[in-house]
């Protein structure tokens, strides 16, 4: 099965990226957006959801600074 590992800054860290990001696109006139944050996606393949979150938890994800979330994609 193909999964989505979707890692994104905790809440409450700084996320200099998506501050960047937010920044530019109210400059362009995106005035409404905000809480902008920047992390990454992992496409992967595996046999079931649960082997997945142990390769996330032991190798992807910082989980001092880092939180994740798993789908199917």
């Amino acid at each position: 099965m193909l999964f989505r590992v979707i890692i994104t800054p905790k809440k409450g860290l700084l996320d200099p990226q998506g501050r960047a990001v937010e920044e530019l696109l109210q400059e362009k006139g995106y005035k409404d957006v905000s809480h902008v944050r920047v992390g990454k996606v992992v496409l992967l393949e595996a046999p079931n959801e649960e082997e997945v979150h142990e390769i996330a938890k032991k190798i992807l994800v910082n989980d001092l600074i880092e939180d994740y979330t798993v789908e199917r994609a």
